[in-house]
């Protein structure tokens, strides 16, 4: 786990010293100090919570030019005393620390907090997956439906249905995509990171907006195309 923010990483496995789990980001370096806390910032040592650096390092952002208060608030408001740029993650009965994404990022589906990170890694891992992005669109009996948006390996073929049922099967019934869009690709900045919010105006019928930080804005245009075609799943 890193950020632009934090200047480097900051929770890995160390080779040749950590045991790793497939999926986890496992411990924090060495003299990096990482833990999660509920709601109110007390200390969680089960189970879910807000991911907070608690003895961050000389390489990170220590301001934001001519806004300092921006930065604070941004940043160190939300739990004094500690690090906080929007993550959610868990921790195993073994102290291993599980990224489920950011906060904003975690959908509410008929009263159950879902992770798009969680969906994501469930799609993946069906074999004829490449590459998947979730996003939570707003509906009117769930409060939020997850939409997926998922790209397969060259000469694979595979139903959504399929895909649907995958995700039931990985993380429970609740969990299964309200709809999914097969598509070659998916709109990125030149960076390479994923345009979430193109993708949720795309599931909610919006106007694009502004797209031109896009490395291809085609993109968008087809995965509209795709999603008039494509009826959603009861």
């Amino acid at each position: 786990m890193w950020q632009t923010e934090t200047g480097g990483i900051m929770i890995s496995p160390l080779p040749g010293c950590t045991t790793t789990k497939p999926g986890s980001a496992t411990f924090p370096l060495p003299g990096v100090g990482a833990e999660l806390v509920d709601d109110e910032a007390n200390t969680v040592s089960l189970g879910g919570g807000y991911l907070t650096l608690t003895q961050p390092w000389p390489g990170m952002l220590r301001g934001i030019w001519g806004d300092p208060e921006r930065y604070a608030d941004t940043y160190w408001s939300r739990f004094p005393g500690r690090y906080f740029a929007g993550d959610g993650a868990k921790l195993d009965d073994e102290g291993y620390l599980w990224l489920l994404g950011r906060v904003d990022d975690v959908m509410n589906v008929s009263g159950h907090r879902i992770s798009t990170t969680e969906v994501e890694s469930a799609l993946v891992s069906h074999p004829a997956v490449a590459e998947a992005a979730v996003v939570g669109a707003n509906d009117a009996t769930t409060g939020q439906a997850i939409i997926a948006y998922v790209i397969l390996r060259g000469g694979e073929e595979v139903d959504e249905t399929e895909l649907r049922n995958h995700v039931a099967h990985e993380i429970g019934a609740i969990a299964k995509p309200k709809s999914i869009y097969l598509t070659p690709d998916l709109p990125k900045t030149r960076s390479g990171k994923i345009m979430r919010r193109l993708l949720r105006d795309v599931a909610e019928g919006r106007n694009l907006g502004d797209t031109t930080t896009l490395a291809d804005a085609n993109v968008v245009n087809e995965l509209q195309r795709r999603a008039q075609e494509t009826p959603a799943e009861d």
